[in-house]
């Protein structure tokens, strides 16, 4: 607009200036408004894929998850508070490529079938939700991911992809990943899931929400341990 209207009131051309500042303010409109449909379609996809599960099926997933704690030795909060702090000293973050690196890092030591992960980049009462269960509490992650590591055998998480997205409101970091493993039951079923992990940070660059999505639905994933199907993965990923 306001091109045209320089070129009907003086009858030439604006300025080369003129136009590079209006290219410039259209690349950044066009980039900004890309971010933000961008974030929002992340966003919807996420909360579509965790709230279409059955909430009986997220119930008994959260009965059976109470039971496994009731039932495996306890792991003590001390001992998770004094990882925390030896953590601390160790991984101090001050950008989204530090929360990145680390991120990275504890899919190298294949977090998730290990129990090993960096808890002190998570906030205290950091909301983890993925199809099945919902809950709050990095340590409460923690004992969970302990209760699930003594059932796997030849696991193996791999990351094929990070990418963050970074403005004034809100970072995120997306990963995508691929999770193969047996189970040790007298069948031994296979374990497949493709997913996504989506983590929000907080001001200080801490993990305020960890969000999942798998590219099969909750019903399949748990229809999964019933499946006589096996393969011997021999910890290699397909």
């Amino acid at each position: 607009m306001a091109t045209r209207t320089w070129c009907w009131l003086s009858g030439t051309p604006p300025p080369l200036s003129l136009n590079l500042q209006l290219c410039s303010y259209h690349l950044c409109s066009n980039s900004n408004t890309h971010i933000l449909n961008s974030r929002k379609m992340i966003n919807a996809s996420f909360k579509r894929e965790t709230t279409k599960t059955p909430q009986i099926l997220k119930v008994v997933v959260s009965g059976v998850t109470e039971l496994l704690r009731l039932f495996s030795p306890s792991l003590q909060t001390s001992d998770l508070s004094r990882d925390i702090e030896k953590q601390k000293d160790e991984f101090s973050v001050s950008s989204v490529d530090d929360v990145v690196v680390i991120i990275e890092s504890d899919y190298g030591k294949a977090y998730f079938v290990t129990g090993n992960f960096t808890s002190s980049i998570y906030t205290e009462d950091c909301i983890f939700e993925d199809p099945t269960i919902k809950f709050r509490g990095r340590e409460l992650y923690a004992r969970n991911l302990k209760l699930l590591v003594p059932f796997f055998d030849c696991a193996s998480i791999k990351l094929q992809k990070i990418e963050k997205d970074v403005d004034s409101d809100t970072n995120f970091v997306l990963a995508t990943w691929k999770l193969r493993t047996n189970l040790k039951l007298p069948w031994r079923p296979l374990i497949s899931i493709d997913g996504r992990t989506l983590y929000e940070l907080d001001e200080d660059f801490k993990i305020v929400r960890h969000v999942e999505s798998w590219n099969v639905s909750a019903l399949e994933a748990i229809l999964q341990i019933f499946t006589f199907k096996f393969e011997n993965l021999g910890g290699r990923m397909s």
